[in-house]
């Protein structure tokens, strides 16, 4: 059985949901190091197992009180409200912030993974020759992708159902993020801008009773993408929750060697100095995506050459992102002590 929570734990959960959702959208960072440094991964990972033919045989039953008490469905609830509300309005933000103080907002995310390496490996205990063998495949596996180049986009149902199973995996694998992979796949924009963009219009259509939408081949095509993308995510979540439970029964330092090579290699992902690699067609001209975008294919890292303002206050936002993620083992020792 799950420990009862307080009003004060369900709030915090939402808004742990709220971090966990704007982390996914992110490109380069992990929801699942959300869930990591703030204490409820495994039991996120366990809660998600438990999603299986026991459950869906309660469901069927109209045992629903059951069912929702055997997928501890208060945790999952309050967690995945958060997310939810995160896509309508944090995540929102981002895209703004992302777009007008880029470098800032890159620093920041690089300090707090910074910090989530420390948070991690603080408690991993002694290391031997076989976990560094771990932390090392995990470092190349994660430096490996992050120095892929981009495919194009596809918006094939088949593609997009697979691509919802991959992109998940930035919320059950810390250090993988599954906005970055939909990046690599080609289908960043296509499902975390342009469907998202598609629901939140059609909704605002709706509250108006403007039905007109329903004319709009371009905007249901989106919510039909948007629809398999959900279905994707929806069966990779329980899936890979499965493999992860059983994987961290049976080896979990191991796992948490591994996890936390692959969150040091993804450093290259949000490193701050970056210049996008912008595509061009065969005339020149810089290549548009269908809302106008400029279509980047990657970025060229790079070391600042001056300590201008910007570079200080790029480090100072790093600093900043340390200090954030290191609060919260602040915050959770003097729950503890608080507490007895």
């Amino acid at each position: 059985m799950y420990e009862k929570r307080s009003f004060g734990d369900k709030v915090w959960l939402v808004l742990k949901g709220l971090a966990m959702g704007a982390a996914n959208k992110v490109p380069g960072v992990s929801g699942g190091v959300v869930a990591f440094v703030a204490g409820f991964y495994e039991e996120f990972i366990y809660s998600l197992q438990k999603v299986n033919r026991k459950a869906f045989k309660l469901l069927f039953n109209g045992r629903f009180k059951s069912f929702f008490q055997y997928i501890n469905g208060r945790f999952l609830g309050l967690l995945i409200l958060g997310m939810v509300i995160s896509y309508f309005s944090i995540s929102k933000v981002l895209d703004y912030l992302i777009d007008h103080y880029e470098l800032y907002v890159w620093s920041a995310f690089f300090g707090m993974i910074i910090g989530s390496i420390y948070f991690i490996a603080k408690d991993f205990g002694s290391w031997n020759r076989k976990y560094l063998a771990y932390l090392i495949c995990g470092i190349i596996a994660g430096v490996s992708i992050s120095f892929l180049e981009p495919a194009k986009e596809n918006s094939n149902l088949l593609f997009v159902f697979l691509c919802g199973i991959i992109g998940v995996s930035g919320m059950t694998l810390p250090g993988l993020s599954g906005s970055f992979i939909l990046i690599l796949v080609g289908n960043y924009v296509l499902l975390l801008v342009d469907s998202v963009n598609a629901l939140y219009d059609t909704i605002a259509d709706l509250f108006q009773f403007d039905f007109g939408f329903i004319e709009d081949t371009e905007r249901i095509e989106l919510l039909k993408v948007l629809s398999v993308f959900s279905t994707g995510s929806l069966v990779g979540l329980v899936s890979l929750s499965h493999l992860l439970a059983y994987v961290l029964k049976r080896f979990k330092k191991a796992t948490y060697a591994v996890i936390i090579g692959f969150i040091a290699g993804s450093l290259g992902v949000v490193w701050p100095w970056k210049l996008k690699k912008i595509e061009y067609d065969a005339l020149g001209n810089i290549r548009l995506d269908a809302n106008g975008r400029q279509i980047i294919s990657g970025y060229d890292r790079y070391l600042p050459s001056e300590f201008s303002v910007e570079t200080l206050l790029a480090i100072l936002f790093i600093i900043v992102g340390i200090l954030i993620v290191l609060s919260l083992d602040w915050y959770q020792k003097a729950q503890t002590l608080k507490h007895g």
